[in-house]
């Protein structure tokens, strides 16, 4: 029988995925309650931004029904991008780690940094000295830097494979299948990282892993995408300060994008003639992994797969305005698969949600969803809810698992999904609010609204 243990959430993630998904209600909101009182108690003191918050909407501790009272206490998720960009350009990495130092329980500020002269550099140091940094893309201009480390990684590790086991059906540390990817080798940016990083844990290892991008993602040139680009658009790149190698970076990086459609045919071509009649598993973006079909139907590739082949689409329409309403169906005949599978996650969370046979995603327990109105409320946990979702991350130690997301949701907490899950789970059509409003996402906070002003003030200084 399940038993989930407050103060061992590390080990949840290693119980019976089936029962870790079909725990009933009360048992799972005991456990989460107790398990995120124990995680405000130990972090409360000990994580400088956390604590700092805290003081400031006047919360000693989580009084009440802890997923209500919680809330005034979820970061924005922006907390993880506040350092001035400054810090990125002048490589500055002493004051970066010092803003970074605020986020976790690590002492980061003792590593010396002398000699970096890279922001790679800086963050493989990081990971030299026990940290497992991961960044977002940096679509909006900045990265957003996780401060995961070792502490965290053996649940980290098994709560990824429970959910690669539960939306496939197969564990892949148990069964070797060749795996296609459109992304990159390596690199801190965190899907490719976590990739890299869980290969080396699955069946057949990094080299059964088949890249487009068969090397290093630059941090560098993620980071400073959106101010190059700015700069150029007006005429002012020769007046950046800024390492000579990056901008040859940046240049192969253009030419290599211009080209890209057709690398990724060739590519998978290739690939299709390689591996006719084996068993395979394809993940990419939903838009990259269309624009593949669209192109292969066009030129009249046919795939031969073997049929329980795997799919895996994620990330959404991206940058895809003109994509065939019926790009699902399409998927699954250019693949020759039945059903498209997907997982629903983001990188401040490490507890990543399978999409159920039914078209729903669901969550572990180890992961709280909040669902908020626009003035950061929580809506009840009853029957369906649409708002923003909040999360917690049970299975964060060294650094505070809360935050608001950029996502618009819908929940459902009844426990009738026909899959025959029951944990909470949301639907499928998920949007950003900053695509709903033009691309501005203004977050309000639960608690005093100028503590939590006063609060983004001091965790973007250094």
């Amino acid at each position: 029988m399940l038993t989930l243990d407050p103060g061992r959430v590390h080990e949840w993630p290693t119980s019976s995925r089936e029962e870790l998904l079909t725990v009933p209600r009360a048992t799972l909101e005991q456990a989460q309650r107790a398990a995120l009182l124990k995680r405000f108690d130990s972090l409360r003191h000990d994580v400088e931004a956390l604590a700092k918050l805290a003081d400031r909407q006047g919360v000693d501790n989580l009084e009440g029904d802890p997923f209500d009272s919680v809330v005034p206490l979820l970061f924005d998720h922006r907390v993880y991008k506040s350092y001035p960009l400054s810090l990125i350009e002048k490589r500055d990495f002493g004051r970066l780690t010092s803003w970074l130092n605020r986020l976790t329980t690590h002492k980061l500020t003792d590593i010396p940094l002398d000699d970096l002269q890279s922001v790679d550099a800086w963050l493989d140091r990081l990971d030299e000295q026990g940290m497992i940094i991961g960044h977002s893309t940096g679509t909006t201009g900045k990265l957003s830097f996780i401060p995961r480390s070792t502490a965290e990684w053996p649940a980290w590790k098994a709560a990824h494979f429970a959910s690669m086991t539960a939306a496939t059906g197969v564990d892949p540390r148990e069964v070797a299948i060749p795996s296609f990817s459109s992304g990159y080798r390596s690199g801190h940016q965190m899907m490719t990282k976590m990739n890299r990083l869980f290969a080396e844990e699955q069946a057949g290892g990094d080299s059964a892993r088949h890249i487009l991008h068969d090397y290093r993602l630059s941090s560098d040139l993620l980071s400073l995408a959106g101010r190059l680009q700015a700069a150029e658009e007006a005429g002012e790149l020769d007046q950046l300060q800024i390492d000579p190698r990056i901008l040859e970076e940046r240049r192969e990086l253009i030419e290599a994008a211009r080209n890209r459609d057709q690398s990724m045919q060739e590519w998978f071509a290739g690939l299709v003639d390689r591996f006719r009649g084996e068993r395979v598993r394809i993940g990419g973006t939903t838009a990259d992994l269309v624009r593949l079909a669209v192109a292969g139907r066009d030129a009249g590739v046919h795939c031969e797969f073997a049929a329980d082949s795997l799919v895996m689409a994620g990330g959404g329409m991206k940058g895809y305005k003109d994509a065939p309403a019926d790009w699902e169906t399409l998927l699954k005949e250019f693949y020759g698969v039945p059903r498209i599978l997907s997982m629903y996650g983001m990188s401040e969370c490490m507890g990543t949600a399978p999409l159920c046979e039914a078209g729903y995603f669901h969550f572990f327990p180890y992961t709280i969803p909040i669902v908020l109105d626009e003035d950061a409320t929580p809506l009840p946990r009853t029957g369906v809810q649409t708002g923003r979702l909040g999360l917690y991350d049970l299975l964060a130690e060294t650094y505070w698992g809360g935050f608001i997301s950029g996502d618009k949701i819908t929940a459902h907490w009844d426990e009738d999904c026909p899959c025959g899950w029951t944990t909470p789970r949301i639907e499928r059509q998920i949007v950003r609010f900053s695509e709903l409003e033009g691309g501005d996402d203004k977050i309000t906070c639960a608690g005093t609204q100028k503590a939590y002003t006063d609060f983004m003030d001091y965790v973007s200084g250094t």
